[in-house]
């Protein structure tokens, strides 16, 4: 089986990569495979992680390219390595309208809330989990949703609700959505947007 060749888009430490790998490592994405791993900073862990597992990682500095440069670039590396899936996992810099409208369909995002709950721009990182605590609610979890032009507004694939526990710090709560949560659906929304793109493959 020809399986969906998938490329995670990363800005920082890369856990929800890492849980990835570790899925595919394990058999729990048999139909993709994680050919390539994207960061707009350099230097930062979630390249290593791509490294240590034989997986080539690049660079593309937003900042210093600008948004048209960054995505036409971002495009043409896409298409060479024929990536059929983009998996964002953490990565901070906003993608245009028009690049997420060439890709319908084929860009998931996790979000660590329930949305529509705590979510739209602004809400990423801590203050997801800040906000949740401000406002005392008792269960959050986090979302894996399709990526469309509105922050946070596509489809939703996955959700997995996680309840908080007494006296609990943002920081700790985002530990535990990680661990409770996002590290077990991004590998789960992965293969199931994987196995459509397979089976449509090979329907044509």
């Amino acid at each position: 089986m020809l399986k969906a060749r998938i490329a995670v888009f990363v800005s920082g430490g890369g856990t929800n990569l890492q849980a990835l790998l570790d899925a595919e490592k394990e058999g729990k994405l048999p139909s993709g495979e994680i050919a390539l791993v994207v960061s707009n900073k350099p230097d930062v862990y979630a390249l290593e992680r791509a490294s240590a597992a034989g997986v080539e990682g690049v660079v593309l500095h937003k900042k210093i390219l600008g948004q048209e440069a960054f995505e036409k670039q971002l495009i043409a590396l896409l298409e060479e390595k024929k990536i059929d899936l983009i998996v964002l996992a953490g990565f901070l810099a906003i993608l245009s309208e028009d690049f997420v409208k060439r890709y319908p369909r084929r860009i998931i995002n996790i979000h660590p809330s329930l949305i529509p709950s705590f979510c739209g721009d602004g809400y990423y990182g801590l203050r997801v989990h800040e906000e949740a605590l401000k406002k005392g609610v008792k269960v959050t979890g986090a979302t894996v949703h399709f990526v469309n032009e509105i922050t946070d507004g596509g489809e939703i694939l996955l959700q997995k609700a996680v309840n908080i526990p007494e006296g609990i710090d943002a920081s700790g709560l985002q530990k535990l959505v990680m661990e409770e949560a996002e590290w077990l659906l991004l590998p789960a929304a992965a293969e199931q947007v994987s196995r459509e793109i397979v089976r449509k493959r090979n329907e044509t």
